[in-house]
């Protein structure tokens, strides 16, 4: 897996969730208000903290972690 500089794990936030920069935001979260039909946008209003970037790398980092886990599979 590629490096992600805004995504980070630490076992002390969050419960060890991949968050975006430290933010207690999960990546989970925001695929979750994706998949609720928000779109970057929407997203970057309602949290001003983040930045577009975090939200392309959130999709890479899933995008990537759903590739390695489905080849691990096969």
């Amino acid at each position: 897996m590629k490096k992600y500089p805004r995504i980070t794990v630490n076992p002390q936030k969050m419960g060890g969730e991949p968050c975006v920069r430290e933010l207690r935001m999960p990546v989970a979260t925001i695929l979750a208000m994706m998949a609720e039909g928000r779109n970057a946008d929407d997203i970057l209003k309602e949290h001003p903290e983040l930045e577009r970037e975090d939200i392309n790398e959130v999709l890479s980092f899933a995008s990537e972690l759903i590739t390695d886990v489905t080849q691990k599979s096969n």
